[in-house]
């Protein structure tokens, strides 16, 4: 009998093997160097052996330690995962309600009720097609469950009204809230565990009028922040970030919309900044991206615990770098500002719809504007794009160009742009029949000069902002993501619907 240690088997099929007693019973099939094994492990060799008699297939048995065969254990595991919410049929006098246990890992549920079987195989699929958020919905007569996957809900399955319920309530005991409870929302947070891979899961249960709708969010781990390069935007921009956190005080605002990735891109920047010697701390509300190397703080309104308070105590923390998830209100933006002029990099979000905006609505909060003018060193607003799948196709439909020459018309300084070809979805496998394959971040960044803070301090609008930062060289949101139209990365509609006409 051979020992391999130290692998990484691949999973195939054979014909008349029951994979779930293989799964049972520890002997499972496995490819190494296109060679074809059973692989077991030696602490439970007696059972694969009494097991692997009763079969009549000619395959040699080998032994592995106990990691490799969990790697190839979790390939098995997940494909019988994703076979459950395709073939599960759920029918009501199935499911028992004292099967509502929490499983340790969601893998490993051979044995679960219906129900369970299906939450966790939710899970699953809404963690490998990258899903922001679950939605399960209730209807009058059926139910709902839509994953958000680049920004725009897609249908996943549909419910008996009845077994709706049911998963709800199966969300809320593995989310330690009351069940019996249905006249209120609820907020709460889970964990799921995926191949070892644990996933935090913030839950929000709120009553509708035809029955409480769940609204689950997949919460990320530190390996999954991108780098600047990997957020997307063009090189200009990026550039300017480097330029930007090289300051050693200041304060940094990204600004957008709800899901626009203003968060993803201050972890981004931490991530890029953060060293051994640099006291870097958060106040989130939720904490999204959980980072070893930052010390995070999630606000609690119920204790007294808000964004302010925090940010008081942050500063006798002796911090070199503090993020705080949002300014959203006078109180917040002059601690904040008052930490960017004493030394500290500060970097936060607003929600305002592009650059200029965002110093008027930070002057509508009863910001001084000379302190605005001291304190601010750059802003970003983004957006994040749908990018084409490569089953993109021409559009070659006339309303198409004439919708794309009214907004070139609209906004006289688009005028320099020359469209030629636009490119519309399609839909094919590999993009989920969507016609898109991923999200790119796309945006306006205006890093301040002296001018820019002599016009701010005297006080000023949003469209003088705008036409002398464009003088200074801002390339706006509309032209960036106009460039995406004409580089064929993305389409008419999509770039509509993340602002071009507004």
């Amino acid at each position: 009998m051979k020992i391999i240690d130290n692998i990484n088997p691949k999973a195939f099929e054979i014909e008349n093997f029951d994979i779930e007693k293989g799964i049972k019973y520890y002997l499972l099939p496995g490819i190494i160097d296109n060679k074809k094994y059973f692989f077991t492990t030696s602490e439970n060799l007696t059972d694969a052996l009494n097991f692997y008699s009763k079969l009549s297939i000619p395959i040699e048995i080998a032994l592995t330690d106990k990691d490799s065969y969990e790697r190839l254990l979790n390939r098995y595991l997940e494909v019988k995962t994703k076979k459950d919410l395709e073939e599960t049929s759920i029918e009501e006098e199935d499911i028992n309600l004292d099967d509502f246990l929490t499983s340790l890992d969601i893998l490993n549920s051979e044995n679960s009720a219906p129900v369970i079987k299906f939450v966790n195989s939710m899970f699953y699929q809404a963690v490998k097609k990258h899903a922001s958020d679950i939605h399960i919905e209730t209807h009058e007569i059926y139910g709902l469950v839509r994953f958000r996957i680049d920004g725009v809900l897609i249908t996943q399955s549909k419910l008996p009204k009845k077994i709706t319920e049911l998963v709800i309530n199966r969300i809320k005991v593995i989310s330690n809230l009351d069940i019996s409870e249905k006249r209120i929302p609820q907020d709460g947070r889970t964990q799921i565990k995926i191949a070892n891979k644990t996933t935090d899961i913030r839950v929000s249960i709120t009553p509708t009028y035809f029955g409480e709708k769940a609204v689950l969010r997949l919460l990320m781990e530190s390996e999954n922040i991108p780098s600047l390069k990997e957020l997307g935007f063009n090189e200009p921009i990026t550039k300017g970030f480097k330029e930007l956190l090289e300051h050693s005080y200041g304060m940094i605002l990204v600004t957008g919309p709800t899901g626009s990735g203003k968060s993803t891109t201050l972890h981004s920047f931490l991530q890029t900044i953060a060293s051994p010697e640099k006291n870097i701390i958060t106040v989130e509300d939720p904490v999204e991206y959980k980072a070893d190397n930052i010390n995070q703080i999630q606000v609690n309104p119920k204790v007294g615990l808000t964004f302010a308070n925090a940010l008081r105590s942050i500063l006798r923390q002796d911090p070199d770098i503090i993020m705080v998830g949002e300014i959203r209100d006078k109180e917040t933006a002059t601690i904040a500002i008052q930490a960017a002029l004493t030394g500290h990099l500060m970097l936060s979000t607003l929600h305002t719809n592009n650059a200029p905006s965002t110093i008027t609505r930070l002057m509508d909060m009863g910001i001084e504007p000379f302190l605005i003018a001291s304190s601010l060193i750059g802003v970003l607003s983004q957006r994040l794009v749908r990018i084409l799948c490569e089953c993109k196709e021409i559009d070659n439909s006339k309303e198409s160009f004439e919708e794309i020459e009214k907004i070139i018309h609209k906004f006289p300084y688009l005028s320099k742009y020359k469209i030629e070809k636009l490119y519309k979805p399609k839909g094919c496998p590999k993009c989920n029949f969507t016609g898109y394959k991923k999200r790119s971040a796309v945006g306006e960044l205006f890093i301040m000069d002296d001018e820019i803070k002599n016009i701010i301090a005297k006080g000023t609008n949003d469209i003088e902002l705008k036409n002398e930062m464009i003088k200074h060289g801002m390339k706006t949101l509309k032209e960036n993501i106009l460039e995406l139209i004409i580089s064929g990365k993305t389409s008419l509609n999509e770039a509509i619907r993340v602002g071009l006409k507004d």
